[in-house]
């Protein structure tokens, strides 16, 4: 969008709300939440002590048909990602991107796989990305794009296999949000954040539900830790 056309979208929106472009009491109030980060409501589901986020996380997941597991170190993560394609039937390439978290991992230990670098391209079978954080109230994966996590591995391959540290998850997405600002800084983001909650599906055509419709048919989850 042009700066042109942003400035005519905005005059239009103060106009209709009788306010001027340069009112000071406006841009403190704006100024001040953006500083607060206040809270949404949150689902009790999420903040009640001695709910244990992890199970809750896992169920949701794979009440969305994810499949999850989990793992107690980084190395077993190759093995596990092996035994998740060999339990599918797939075979080929499985795309990283060069998060040094994945690149620690011991990959030739795992000799049946074929590991490559890079954004994803047409013929590979899986891409493997690291979420930020993972989020209880809903089962959601929250992964940031970029180099590290090129954001095609979560929409070209056909299996898309998220690692997530067990001490990531958290109950709620203002949690998970709060631990993106930490990484990133207050005024540091990445390019955008994905939220995944299982397979591409869509109701669209005649209420039906289709998986893949636009991604992976397969989300597969490892838990580290």
């Amino acid at each position: 969008m042009s700066d042109t056309a942003r400035s005519a979208i905005l005059s239009r929106i103060r106009a209709s709300l009788k306010v001027a472009a340069d009112d000071p009491d406006r841009a403190t109030l704006a100024a001040q939440r953006i500083a607060g980060h206040p809270q949404n409501l949150v689902p009790a589901r999420a903040s009640a002590a001695g709910t244990d986020l992890v199970a809750l996380f896992r169920s949701y997941l794979e009440g969305q048909q994810a499949t999850v597991s989990a793992v107690a170190s980084h190395s077993d993560v190759p093995a596990a990602i092996g035994n998740l394609l060999n339990a599918t039937g797939a075979t080929g390439v499985v795309r990283r991107g060069s998060d040094p978290l994945l690149g620690d991992m011991p990959w030739a230990e795992a000799k049946d796989l074929v590991v490559r670098e890079g954004a994803a391209e047409p013929d590979d079978v899986a891409g493997v990305s690291y979420a930020l954080a993972g989020v209880a109230e809903t089962g959601t994966l929250v992964v940031g794009a970029g180099k590290d996590n090129p954001v095609t591995l979560a929409f070209l391959p056909g299996i898309h296999i998220i690692i997530v540290a067990r001490d990531t998850i958290v109950g709620t997405y203002e949690e998970a949000l709060a631990r993106v600002r930490k990484i990133y800084g207050a005024s540091g983001m990445p390019r955008t954040l994905n939220y995944i909650s299982g397979p591409s599906r869509t109701a669209d055509i005649g209420g039906k539900i289709v998986i893949g419709a636009h991604g992976p048919r397969t989300l597969g989850v490892i838990i580290v830790g």
